[in-house]
């Protein structure tokens, strides 16, 4: 019986923190991404800041189906996507771009993290109601992700306008329907 009992317990708390481990999942991505671009493998970083974005698809929708939504999983889930969603894609265009605009590209690459840091802590303080007020973070963290893939293509002035206008979207208090 005791055995019985122990798997039951165990089951029940792996249950209750299977999203938190989707969305540490999510942070050590992020987290990775940003040692890849320290290290110079910028390529690498794109593919981990991908991989985060698809894990952090998964863990609201799973609290959400197995009701074991809380604050500590919307507070931890923030944290991670500051990390993958706001640092590691700012480092990786400051990286492969912005560093050779100077200061002001080390400021568009600080407004991005600034922005999307607000984004996430005015998120966590209101009622949401089925909406997102401002673009949400992993949306602009993939945008500034894709962006880096087109720095061959496009006029190197262009992404620190990408960053500027990224960074006040999501911080805008337009509506968008959660899906």
């Amino acid at each position: 019986m005791f055995l019985s009992d122990y798997l039951d317990y165990t089951l029940k708390k792996l249950k209750a923190n299977v999203a938190n481990i989707l969305t540490l999942t999510n942070l050590s991505l992020g987290g990775f991404s940003v040692l890849a671009t320290l290290k110079g493998q910028l390529h690498m970083s794109v593919l981990l800041i991908f991989l985060a974005a698809f894990v952090d698809r998964f863990d609201g929708a799973v609290a959400r189906r197995l009701n074991i939504e809380s604050e500590l999983g919307k507070q931890l889930d923030s944290m991670s996507d500051i990390i993958s969603f706001g640092v590691a894609p700012a480092l990786l265009m400051y990286q492969g771009l912005f560093h050779e605009f100077g200061a002001p590209g080390a400021v568009f690459t600080i407004l991005y993290v600034a922005c999307g840091a607000f984004r996430l802590a005015r998120f966590n303080i209101t009622e949401n109601n089925g909406y997102f007020s401002g673009l949400p973070i992993t949306a602009a963290g993939v945008l500034m992700t894709l962006g880096y893939l087109a720095i061959p293509y496009v006029p190197p002035q262009s992404f620190m306008f990408l960053a500027l206008m990224l960074s006040f979207l999501m911080v805008g208090t337009f509506k968008l329907k959660k899906i």
